[in-house]
């Protein structure tokens, strides 16, 4: 018999495949940001480094703001917004060639772009329940994964045909691709639990759902954020500290990180839903299946302190880096669909745009922190860094296991604990 949690999402299939539609068109222009821009608009790169800086902060202010529009206007219809302020944003880029006019276009665009996390985790929340949120999560990333990877090689064909001025067709087929993303989400169904039901009749009462002081006053939820932050610098690591770590203190050869980010993306999208379904399936609550997901995180960047240190051949540096690479992305895949649905089903319904918003700006401040952060620690030693991320990843599975008896038990387990049977009453003697 399926468990209740695994019943599927009315619409999940049109919202797993706008999802990998969307991230397609993300694949198509993020490899090459700096680049895609400045052929699109014909403006130089530093004008178009500037802007994207000045745009991606005004980005992360914005955040909070989405997420009060989620508790407003409900997710799906301000994920629909984004995704229909995404395609206007890339139809107009081949056409913004003044300063003015790609910062507006990119302003607009970047807010879209920087809140939209916060509003399809919501979604998320919005349209499934129990073991459902935490298939999704899954899901979602491998799509991601797989999305984005075939974007950048749909990119390179295009490039291959028509040069840099296939950059314009790029923008336009970027543009498509969240047209169509948005029209497949517009046909899944948002479901409201018992809580959001007893929610809206205390609503009709009179009385204001709380905003961010509630979440501020949240401490177990904010000790969750704070944990999310730890290993959002691990997720960090891949793409800003390791290239790096190779160049400078491995001398490795680049063609490496390629190689590296290829095993992630692959295992990313080939086997993720198979782990986190296996993790789902044993019945481990999200707490402990996150804390798992960051030590498998920290023991790879203990193999990376120990490498670091031996400074063995080219071929054995190649076997080490790939199997810290694979053990590294178990606990991506671990601890993402785990972690994702912990923080979407710990925030209340009616403020769980807030929550969210919230728990997503852990992310956005460790990648803001993580370059200097990073280069800071390596200029004094190769290693130091990757300690630095073992402690990080060690405080945030503790945190984690900490928190568990504080937070919601429905955050927690998947499916709720079995409550035995009570037993007969002895019937009384004659």
């Amino acid at each position: 018999m399926k468990a209740v949690g695994e019943v599927r999402v009315t619409g999940e299939r049109s919202l797993l495949l706008g999802i990998g539609i969307s991230a397609v068109g993300i694949g198509m222009y993020v490899p090459f940001s700096l680049v895609f821009f400045h052929h699109v608009t014909g403006l130089s790169f530093t004008l178009v480094g500037l802007v994207m800086t000045v745009t991606g902060v005004a980005g992360l202010v914005f955040m909070p703001l989405a997420g009060t529009a989620v508790d407003r206007f409900g997710a799906k219809k301000v994920n629909l917004v984004l995704y229909g302020i995404r395609a206007l944003g890339f139809a107009l880029y081949p056409f913004a060639g003044s300063l003015p006019a790609f910062a507006a276009v990119a302003l607009v665009t970047a807010l879209a772009d920087r809140s939209f996390s916060v509003v399809q985790q919501s979604l998320i929340g919005e349209v499934a329940h129990g073991a459902a949120r935490d298939r999704l999560q899954a899901s979602t990333r491998a799509l991601q994964n797989a999305g984005m990877g075939a974007g950048a090689l749909l990119v390179s064909g295009v490039l291959a045909l028509w040069g840099t001025g296939g950059f314009a067709y790029t923008a336009w087929g970027n543009s498509l691709a969240f047209a169509l993303a948005g029209l497949l989400v517009s046909r899944v169904r948002s479901v409201r639990s018992v809580g959001s039901v007893r929610e809206a009749a205390a609503g009709s009462t009179g009385r204001a759902p709380a905003g961010y002081r509630m979440v501020l006053r949240d401490r177990p939820f904010l000790g969750l954020t704070a944990a999310n932050f730890l290993t959002a610098l691990g997720y960090s690591a891949l793409s800003v500290l390791f290239p790096l770590y190779l160049s400078t203190w491995l001398t490795a050869p680049d063609s490496l990180t390629g190689a590296a980010f290829t095993v992630n993306t692959v295992l990313c999208a080939g086997v993720g839903v198979l782990i986190a379904g296996r993790v789902r399936r044993s019945g481990a609550r999200r707490t402990r299946s996150a804390a798992l997901g960051a030590l498998l995180f920290a023991a790879a960047f203990v193999g990376q302190i120990v490498l670091g240190t031996l400074r063995p051949g080219q071929t054995a540096t190649l076997v080490a880096l790939l199997v810290i690479v694979v053990v590294y992305t178990l606990g991506e895949l671990v601890h993402s669909p785990s972690g994702g649905a912990l923080s979407v089903s710990a925030a209340p319904e009616a403020v769980r745009g807030r929550y969210l918003a919230t728990y997503q700006l852990s992310y956005s401040l460790a990648t803001a922190l993580a370059p200097s952060l990073f280069t800071a620690l390596l200029a004094v030693d190769g290693r130091l860094p990757w300690a630095v991320l073992t402690v990080t990843a060690l405080g945030a599975a503790l945190a984690l296991l900490r928190l568990e008896r504080h937070l919601p038990a429905e955050a927690v387990y998947a499916e709720p604990p079995a409550v035995a049977a009570p037993r007969p009453p002895v019937p009384a003697a004659a």
